[in-house]
């Protein structure tokens, strides 16, 4: 499997710092706007892992993750919340729905990369 990662933020600029710090890494890495786009992308591509956001129109991240985990496609894959978020209530949602770890923006790029290696095996 590539070490490809899907990055789902409705933000543009974080959706390139993420991306600049994976690729940096030697990942691979697509870009989606939202849930529903990256519903799309991570079903219909091979992803070693996936960075959400919570909070984005149309399908926000813990309904992607809980649409995705129905999916035969998202099994070993990882998913990591980026989220400005930090409320306790949520990160249990979040658990229950299927995400692997949790992260608050801003993020510092050592972190996310350690928490992508040791989650996705890369």
């Amino acid at each position: 499997m590539s070490k490809s990662v899907l990055v789902v933020d409705d933000s543009a600029s974080i959706r390139q710092m993420v991306t600049l710090t994976l690729s940096g890494a030697g990942y691979a890495t697509l870009e989606a706007v939202d849930g529903e786009d990256g519903y799309a992308k991570a079903t219909a591509n091979p992803i070693r892992a996936v960075v959400t956001d919570l909070n984005m129109p149309r399908m926000n991240g813990i309904e992607f993750i809980r649409k995705f985990r129905a999916h035969p496609s998202s099994t070993g894959v990882p998913i990591i919340f980026l989220t400005t978020e930090s409320d306790e209530d949520m990160k249990r949602q979040a658990k229950e729905a299927g995400a692997t770890a949790w992260m608050v923006k801003p993020f510092k790029q050592d972190q996310l990369l350690a928490v992508i290696k040791k989650v996705a095996g890369a």
